[in-house]
């Protein structure tokens, strides 16, 4: 359904450790550096995705969106597990509940939510 996501950073450095560490623990790779206009973005490829962290191109503070949150798929409860404690390691902020089983009706989702040192919301999540 989408080509990509990008979120804004305002510490790039910073946010290439966070998201480098937790993308290697949903089996993905470093990201890839890409020059804009003098602006830094990382470029995380996996499968048909494309993840994009950037500095803002006009300059501004990177803000986060109220009511957001981007998701990863994670193939395993582990790797939820693993990707979260790898989050907390590497300057990112538990945030709701501890990771863990989330039920809604017939759903069931195993989730464990993350601000990125941004602020930015984001979780991973499991699925039977």
């Amino acid at each position: 359904m989408f080509s990509h996501v990008m979120l804004g950073a305002n510490d790039i450095e910073e946010s290439r450790v966070f998201y480098d560490s937790i993308m290697q623990e949903l089996g993905g790779k470093n990201g890839i550096p890409n020059k804009l206009k003098g602006i830094t973005r990382y470029m995380y490829f996996h499968k048909k995705n494309i993840f994009i962290i950037t500095e803002p191109l006009n300059g501004e503070k990177a803000t986060h969106g109220n009511g957001s949150t981007l998701g990863f798929h994670a193939d395993s409860t582990e790797i939820v597990d693993a990707w979260h404690r790898t989050g907390l390691d590497n300057g990112g902020t538990s945030i709701e509940n501890p990771p863990g089983l989330r039920t809604q009706g017939q759903f069931s989702f195993y989730l464990a939510y993350l601000l990125d040192p941004s602020g930015n919301k984001i979780c991973a999540m499991h699925t039977n």
